[in-house]
């Protein structure tokens, strides 16, 4: 290469073009990203919460990302295995995460009952939030309680006769339940299933008595006159179903969010992690995805990544102790 001269302008000349240079050999030495098809996983079968955000959220990080993403349902083991996958995955980008608020409880439940755990909160990196909704206690129309109250009455009269379905062991749908049971002093019986979208078909045909579950999921069977909603997890009056009054206000001092989030394997690459933190705040604010998930019951509470973050970690340490509450569940 040509030596600089060493006058000051000859100098500052060749500085600027040694700069120059080595940006340039920087930007051919990184790869474009992306290149190729981006894969969200969804750790439970289409129907339920995840895949209900995860459809609309994915075709708009899409056309922000100038790439398909593409969903892969992924089951089992009460979100386990998806997330197991994912936390697995090379860190490169090209897999994302789905989760929903069973992520905090897992590991912990996997320890508790002496097993290795499908992943470790540490090896997924919480980088935006969708929702935040209060679960709901569904029974089909035709059962014979109304309220809160009339279902634990009815469980507190016969221990173990009264089931209810969920999508897997200490997941989202279990854990809540638990905590109802633990409140109240009664017990009830639980039978898992692979995921939501399972677990409200056996509600329907009648394998299972009751669930708890986000509002979206049983939104269109409640407007259709196929289930009841007999009260709900939150602080205040949802709107998906502004009528049914918290389990709070109905005597029960119990209180349960399931939360929908995107995680990225630890390690991605930082120009990458904010590439897709970019495409996924585009997306929740997105009309159209907003519209989408609005519509099946779930209002868009976006939390950018910092946030969310914070919000994993306290949840993790919460639901760590609900988890040791509820004990061994084979």
């Amino acid at each position: 290469m040509k030596r600089c001269g060493t006058t000051s302008p000859a100098l500052w000349v060749c500085a600027l073009f040694l700069a120059i240079m080595s940006m340039a050999t920087v930007h051919a030495q990184t790869p474009a990203y992306p290149v190729r098809p981006i894969t969200m996983v969804v750790p439970f079968p289409p129907g339920g919460l995840a895949d209900t955000v995860a459809r609309p959220v994915a075709e708009a990080m899409g056309r922000e990302l100038g790439q398909t993403v593409v969903i892969e349902n992924k089951a089992g083991a009460g979100g386990g295995i998806g997330m197991g996958m994912a936390a697995k995955s090379k860190p490169d980008g090209y897999t994302v995460l789905m989760a929903l608020s069973s992520f905090s409880v897992l590991p912990e439940a996997d320890t508790l009952l002496g097993r290795s755990p499908m992943y470790a909160i540490g090896d997924l990196r919480p980088l935006a939030r969708f929702t935040a909704d209060p679960t709901v206690l569904a029974v089909r129309a035709d059962a014979p309680w109304k309220t809160v109250k009339d279902f634990v009455d009815d469980a507190r009269k016969r221990p173990g006769a009264i089931n209810f379905g969920s999508s897997g062991n200490y997941g989202t749908m279990h854990v809540p339940m638990e905590m109802l049971a633990q409140n109240s002093g009664v017990r009830l019986m639980h039978i898992p299933y692979t995921g939501a979208g399972p677990a409200v078909l056996a509600l329907l045909s009648g394998q299972v008595d009751a669930l708890s579950t986000g509002p979206a999921t049983v939104l269109q069977q409640v407007k259709a006159g196929k289930i009841r909603i007999l009260g709900h997890w939150g602080q205040s009056r949802l709107e998906a179903f502004p009528e049914v009054p918290s389990l709070k206000e109905q005597g029960f001092n119990v209180e349960y969010a399931q939360w929908s989030g995107m995680f990225i394997p630890s390690g991605t690459p930082e120009p990458i992690a904010q590439r897709l933190r970019a495409a996924a705040r585009a997306a929740a604010n997105d009309a159209k995805v907003r519209e989408a998930i609005h519509s099946a019951g779930s209002p868009v509470l976006y939390l950018d990544s910092p946030d969310f973050e914070k919000y994993v970690q306290e949840d993790v340490k919460r639901m760590a102790d609900v988890v040791r509450r509820i004990g061994k569940v084979e």
